[in-house]
């Protein structure tokens, strides 16, 4: 077994990323395909956590651009996570990974409450803690939300997938600009100087104030996540 850089992580899953070429809803076979690299990291020796967005099937700021109220239109956002939660939490116990999900407002039925001791003791345990429902509070994206949990369960890194093909942080959008940049690293002052578009502001600014790295990956590249717990040079480095 390679030596391990990062002990314990947590993953951020755009809700896009579980749509698939469809653009919308849970494409199983995603699903399926990001269960299989967090089972083999996880068998590797690493604490996961994760923490689902819920873009795929309704984003408050869309909800919010038609005249509903913003409030209501995140908490409906926040259920939707739950959904791709529950779905990746299926996934991942049949392929025999036990897991947990936490949702940061109550549904007893389907998810524990989130409580941070609890999270990290599931991991000691060898459990997948799924994060669900954001930070549970209107205004603020699940990229916060990642922080957030990333900062209070001691993660070494927080691992940001993306889902369109697209490798790392560039100085521009590389599947409209040929010439764009990658960067290989960069510091979280010129993420936000330069308006990159890693994660949100508050995001950024949370990991920055802890010290919290940020692995900018493709998410749909096979072995990415277990070659950057073990060290390798993928993507982008933000710290």
């Amino acid at each position: 077994m390679s030596e391990l850089t990062y002990k314990r992580v947590l993953l951020k899953l755009s809700g896009e990323a579980f749509a698939g070429d469809a653009g919308y809803g849970i494409d199983a076979k995603i699903a399926e395909f990001v269960a299989h690299e967090i089972v083999d990291v996880r068998r590797a020796g690493v604490d996961v956590a994760v923490v689902c967005g819920g873009g795929n099937i309704w984003r408050g700021m869309a909800g919010a651009s038609t005249g509903m109220d913003r409030a209501q239109a995140d908490y409906m956002g926040m259920l939707a996570t739950v959904m791709n939660a529950l779905a990746l939490q299926d996934t991942l116990e049949r392929l025999g990974q036990p897991t947990r999900v936490q949702t940061a407002i109550h549904m007893a039925q389907v998810a524990e409450p989130y409580i941070r001791r609890k999270a990290i003791r599931h991991m000691e345990k060898e459990r997948v803690v799924i994060f669900a429902a954001g930070t549970g509070n209107p205004f603020f994206t699940t990229d916060t939300a990642a922080a957030l949990r990333a900062v209070e369960i001691e993660a070494d890194a927080m691992l940001r997938g993306t889902h369109s093909g697209v490798d790392g942080l560039y100085d521009d959008d590389p599947r409209t600009n040929p010439s764009a940049v990658k960067f290989d690293e960069v510091n979280y002052l010129e993420v936000l100087n330069r308006g990159l578009r890693a994660m949100d502001s508050t995001a950024i600014t949370l990991c920055m104030d802890n010290d919290l790295p940020i692995v900018v990956f493709d998410l749909l590249g096979k072995g990415n996540l277990r070659s950057i717990v073990e060290g390798a040079t993928i993507g982008t480095l933000i710290h």
